[in-house]
């Protein structure tokens, strides 16, 4: 399914595919047909409406559209959904209909669905992930040596190394995964209670359905159902919001290495990328920028969803009815900032030779901090500060050492760093 015009900077394709209409419905039906088969094992239901119930739970059997308007009107999809599977059911075992949804409630399909969905996409965000902290450790390691200015509150401070800066970015995303990673991991839980969180209609069986149902579907079993608590759900959804801002940083310092008055790196361009409909010349940082947008989305997303995470006792009036929206915004905004700064890794063009020429451009006046270090040891540092602001608002810094200007010679343990920062990120 292509992503739709509204969504075209919101999303990515696979992401798209995967909270579609039939992939969403698939994932309710899954649930229906895994219940049934667990309870027909268990002696719940017969076997013969297990068959029938599982062989009727194929998404391209409905309507998405005409499931869309009864939902709006029923204040959930479940209720539509299960009531077309049941017709579905009857036309071919009017007996099997009868257990369709057997003991269920409709928070536990939507819930759970939802759950299912999240566990493809984990996998298909580790996949960018995984390229993208390749990519970034062979940056590091190429440009380990390559100098350039550190910048503070956007104006020159003595030189770094590109390789140091990709390290911090590498580090910051890899953190980041690991938080959203284990979230995920917790996340992956079964949503099955009935109706009020008791399971009373399966009588002494609940526990034990419960506990087949999630192995069934590949689900974690948690001690008790989870309507109306959603702190897994909001914990996801804080570790991804991190993750999307540590991907943003990474934007933020490339469209700023960009600009012409910079021109240290560049994202790749061409084949429409990075054009303008009025400059011919231009080569904007589109990677940077979707990246950037989604970065400026998420947080209100996710508070959104804590805010709405006070349910009312056993199931909320609007509170869950509103996370579906809320909380697949956030990962295909998320996926989105991550196959954009895949694009920019995998590609970035980087100029050495102006990285030292815009450390040249300062005329040693960055290397201010090194001569006042030097001189005081002699005067103190008060008195060497005061002489070096004083040298510095004539444009000279004095050569209190013969290779006071030379950026090698002052990198501190900016190598010793890089290689940490590696070394503490390597899997």
């Amino acid at each position: 399914m292509p992503v739709r015009l509204k969504d075209a900077l919101a999303t990515t394709e696979p992401l798209a595919n995967l909270f579609a209409d039939n992939s969403v419905l698939q994932a309710m039906l899954d649930f229906e047909a895994a219940l049934a088969r667990v309870e027909a094992r268990m002696g719940v239901i017969p076997q013969s409406a297990a068959d029938a119930i599982t062989a009727a739970a194929r998404a391209e059997n409905f309507d998405a559209a005409s499931l869309a308007v009864a939902g709006l009107r029923a204040g959930t999809l479940a209720l539509p959904l299960v009531k077309a599977l049941t017709e579905r059911v009857r036309a071919v075992n009017a007996d099997a209909a009868g257990y369709v949804h057997w003991g269920a409630t409709s928070q536990d399909v939507t819930d759970t669905a939802l759950v299912l969905l999240l566990g493809r996409a984990r996998e298909i965000l580790a996949a960018d992930h995984a390229r993208i902290s390749a990519a970034l450790r062979r940056l590091s390691g190429e440009h380990a040596g390559t100098v350039m200015l550190g910048r503070t509150l956007l104006q020159p401070a003595p030189p770094t190394t590109f390789g140091l800066k990709v390290a911090g970015w590498l580090g910051a995303e890899e953190r980041g995964w690991r938080r959203v990673d284990g979230r995920f991991a917790e996340a992956q839980l079964l949503q099955f209670g009935g109706a009020s969180g008791t399971l009373a209609s399966l009588g002494d069986k609940g526990i034990a359905v419960a506990e087949a149902l999630a192995r069934e579907l590949g689900l974690t079993c948690p001690p008790a159902p989870w309507h109306a608590y959603r702190d897994c759900l909001a914990a996801l959804l804080c570790a991804i919001g991190v993750y999307t801002g540590s991907l943003a940083k990474i934007g933020r310092d490339v469209a700023l290495l960009m600009q012409h008055e910079v021109g240290e790196a560049f994202e790749p361009g061409g084949d429409g990328r990075g054009g303008s409909s009025t400059m011919p010349h231009k080569r904007n940082p589109t990677a940077c920028s979707l990246t950037l947008a989604c970065a400026n989305r998420v947080p209100g997303l996710v508070a959104n969803f804590l805010s709405g995470m006070p349910h009312e006792h056993e199931r909320a009036a609007g509170a869950w009815h509103a996370e579906w929206a809320t909380v697949t915004g956030v990962v295909e905004a998320a996926g989105l900032a991550l196959a954009s700064m895949v694009e920019v890794a995998e590609g970035l063009t980087v100029d050495p030779a102006r990285m030292r020429a815009n450390i040249e451009s300062t005329h040693g006046l960055i290397f201010a901090e090194r001569a006042m270090m030097i001189l005081a040891e002699d005067m103190g540092r008060d008195a060497a500060h005061h002489q070096m602001t004083e040298a510095a608002r004539q444009g000279t810094i004095p050569r209190v050492t013969k290779d006071i200007d030379s950026p090698e010679a002052y990198l501190g343990s900016a190598e010793a760093f890089r290689r940490r920062l590696l070394e503490a990120n390597r899997k």
